[in-house]
């Protein structure tokens, strides 16, 4: 299924290739679909399936970036560019400023805008939701005086880390009540997802860190040396430090789809009583064009963030 421009394979057992400047898609050796790479900027894999080398050879020769997800829940498993920026001057400018005092006032200012969004998120819910007053009016003002600190007050990175915490407690005791009872959302939980919101809201930060690792390697910068989020072993840090500036967009977004009813607790399930929730296979078709609707009008601001950073550390003396 391919939804403006992101190719979406979400069949296991089947084999890819490519057949002249388009994919074949073969299931126990029958072509199934032929798909024209012309308009493919992103190719989205889920489950089991083989690709042929000259097939990934192919989508790196026109830039075309795939990602693979992995299990029920769509777990992020890794991602295939073509070849990357040859900026070197820009990435030695991101590792000295890594480690220097750069790295503390970005993630200031980066905890700042993520409680800003937050508040906001509130302030609209507020205005609409007057049988919450109570509790959106308590965490909007808990919040704002967080926010007032963050402005006038300089703090180092393991306290900004207990600040965005603290906010971010505060915030999802608010945001838990927008959704209704029967979604049994009253935290966030991540690993497993122990509600259909929590579920949604997994999968869906999960497509936003692959769309600004995407645009991060894309301009030249490396995903792994993040400011807020210091250097781990396996983790593209920088990419999590962006994606904190866009949470909220994801947040507004998930509960959007739970109000305007374009999923319900039934179009979610889990294996056993212990185990997290994931959205049904059947459904997942209409997540992702729903999804790519969404993300059409975000993804300037992905690109413009990174090459705002991307200037930024250029400049920076």
């Amino acid at each position: 299924m391919i939804v403006m421009g992101t190719l979406y394979i979400d069949r296991k057992d089947c084999h890819l290739k490519t057949d002249g400047h388009a994919i074949a898609i073969y299931v126990d050796g029958k072509r199934e679909g032929l798909v024209p790479l012309a308009p493919i900027k992103r190719i989205i894999i889920v489950g089991n399936m083989t690709i042929e080398a000259s097939a990934l050879r192919k989508f790196t020769e026109l830039g075309i970036s795939t990602i693979f997800l992995s299990g029920r829940r769509l777990s992020f498993s890794g991602m295939i560019h073509g070849r990357l920026h040859y900026n070197g001057i820009l990435r030695l400018k991101q590792y000295e400023n890594a480690i220097s005092d750069f790295a503390n006032r970005y993630a200031q200012e980066l905890v700042t805008r993520k409680v800003a969004s937050q508040t906001l998120l509130l302030e609209e819910a507020l205005s609409v939701r007057d049988d919450l007053r109570a509790v959106m009016v308590n965490s909007i003002e808990s919040l704002k005086k967080i926010l007032s600190k963050l402005k006038t007050t300089s703090y180092n990175i393991e306290s900004l880390k207990g600040i965005e915490g603290s906010a971010s407690a505060t915030y999802f005791s608010a945001y838990t009540n927008l959704f209704p009872e029967s979604l049994n959302f009253k935290k966030r939980t991540r690993r497993p997802p122990l509600d259909p919101v929590n579920a949604m809201l997994s999968l869906c930060y999960t497509l936003l860190h692959f769309e600004i690792v995407r645009e991060i390697e894309v301009i030249g910068l490396d995903p792994t040396i993040g400011f807020y989020h210091q250097f781990e072993y396996g983790r593209e840090s920088l990419a999590c430090d962006i994606v904190e500036l866009f949470r909220c967009d994801i947040d507004r977004f998930v509960l959007n789809l739970f109000k305007e009813r374009k999923f319900t607790s039934d179009d979610f399930s889990k294996e056993h009583e212990d185990s997290g929730y994931y959205l049904k296979k059947q459904k997942r078709k209409l997540f992702y064009h729903i999804y790519e609707e969404w993300a059409k009008g975000m993804r300037s601001r992905f690109t413009e963030e990174v090459r705002n950073l991307a200037r930024r550390l250029l400049d920076d003396q």
